[in-house]
């Protein structure tokens, strides 16, 4: 044990070594208020120079240094502004106490610009966090799980499933089928099952958010990564999703360019924020979405084939309404109780009336005819006069020799709830609310709509 021990001047050389190594600096007096000790980095920040100083009473050399004060009153100093000359920097200074009594004192400097440093840093790191906050708060958190999925179709079941079976694993996920069908919800459910459920559900829709964008949207920027850039720089959803499920809606309509940054995530495992340098790792598992043939685009050279066999590891067919319509009594009953409305009957004329319509909109054409009915109906009974006119068969509209493409008729169907609940609660400022509220929406989304659909 003793050929372990430092001698006295072995133990003195090493704890100036450890001084050295201080990235502050550092001044050390006795209880006579002599200058012991200085490391370089002190001289760096002062200007006091070691032959300057060193054994010489520190008053002696700095006049109004603050440090033998603390001998006297024994008490610690922080954040005190002091200057040298043309050096500025801020000092804290504590007293040595050995067997309760002072026997010297310690002064730490940082120079202003290092101060000032590691304050802008500061105000970076809460700033990152506040915007990490709220974008956290914008996260679709999983909500629904594989028991809000209604219907006992068999094709329904099959898919059910293997989608429980597909969210035990970490492999990725490819939904498909039409608009309309729930891809979210199924996605959703996939998480939720899944041993990443108490982390992040990211969604993202390829479709919605402009090609220029979509990268940054999901890789983020680092700050003045390019002109109109956020100036402490953006989180990407991969970072967001994090430990957690991105789920990538509409992936088809991803740009080219983009799909082999896409492609390099899942094989790397780590990204780059546009304007950075480094890259970062990241444990997101993948489930995309598409409506689209994706065979054909890859065919077409529309669609990077690498990538659709990376996202196709499973593929889960979700069918059609149309393709189900024993489901839509208990559909129906599923969404008049979600809408609070379960006095309310359908009458075996319009229930007919639901199974001969295609539903070329599936569940989401379901819910807005619902929800048109609702308001329509002023009794408890929804009766065929009580449907869109898109749907009742009186106006002689047939799916199957339309000239019309999907997007008009969900376009339809949306401005004839909208206006027929607006006729009972009016277009006031008031009114605008109830019928937000009874339309399940925002009154922002409302005003966005009245004027998508000219509503006035």
């Amino acid at each position: 044990m003793g050929d372990s021990m430092l001698s006295q001047n072995q133990m003195v050389d090493w704890l100036e070594g450890v001084i050295e190594a201080i990235h502050d600096g550092i001044l050390v007096i006795d209880r006579s208020g002599t200058v012991q000790l200085i490391n370089e980095e002190y001289t760096q920040i002062t200007g006091v120079k070691r032959d300057q100083i060193i054994g010489k009473p520190l008053l002696q050399v700095r006049p109004s240094a603050k440090l033998p004060q603390v001998l006297k009153d024994g008490r610690a100093r922080e954040g005190v502004f002091r200057k040298e000359k043309s050096m500025e920097y801020v000092v804290d200074m504590a007293p040595i106490i050995k067997d309760d009594e002072v026997v010297g004192a310690v002064s730490v400097c940082k120079s202003i610009p290092e101060v000032y440093q590691l304050s802008e840093e500061l105000k970076r790191s809460r700033k990152r966090v506040q915007q990490l906050k709220q974008a956290f708060g914008r996260i679709h958190q999983s909500t629904y799980t594989f028991s809000h999925i209604i219907g006992q179709n068999k094709d329904l079941l099959h898919m059910i499933e293997r989608a429980k079976k597909a969210a035990a694993t970490n492999l990725s996920i490819l939904l498909t089928g039409e608009s309309g069908t729930g891809k979210e919800l199924v996605a959703q459910s996939i998480h939720h099952t899944s041993s990443r459920s108490s982390s992040p559900f990211v969604p993202v829709n390829c479709a919605a958010i402009p090609s220029a964008l979509l990268e940054s949207e999901l890789f983020g920027y680092e700050k003045g990564a390019f002109t109109s850039s956020n100036e402490d720089g953006k989180s990407g959803l991969f970072e967001l999703a994090h430990g957690g499920t991105l789920f990538l809606d509409e992936i088809g309509d991803m740009p080219v360019d983009l799909q082999s940054k896409l492609l390099r995530v899942l094989q790397e495992g780590t990204f780059r924020k546009i304007g950075g340098l480094e890259e970062q790792k990241v444990d997101v598992r993948i489930i995309a979405a598409t409506n689209k043939d994706l065979p054909s685009m890859v065919a077409n050279k529309k669609f990077r084939e690498d990538l659709f066999y990376r996202i196709n590891t499973i593929q889960l067919a979700i069918p059609p309404l149309r393709k189900r319509k024993d489901d839509i009594p208990a559909i129906l009953t599923s969404l008049l109780k979600e809408q609070g409305n379960t006095n309310i009957q359908v009458a075996p004329q319009a229930m007919s009336t639901l199974h001969q319509y295609e539903w070329p909109g599936n569940i989401r054409e379901l819910k807005n005819a619902v929800h048109y009915a609702i308001s329509m109906c002023e009794g408890s009974t929804i009766s065929v006069e009580h449907l869109p006119d898109t749907i009742r068969p009186t106006t002689g509209y047939r799916p199957t020799d339309r000239p019309r493409l999907l997007e008009d008729v969900l376009r339809d169907t949306e401005r004839e709830v909208i206006v027929s609940v607006l006729n009972k609660t009016g277009t006031s400022v008031v009114g605008k609310k109830a019928a937000a509220k009874q339309l399940g929406i925002s009154l922002a989304s409302l005003y966005n709509k009245l004027s998508k659909l000219n509503i006035t």
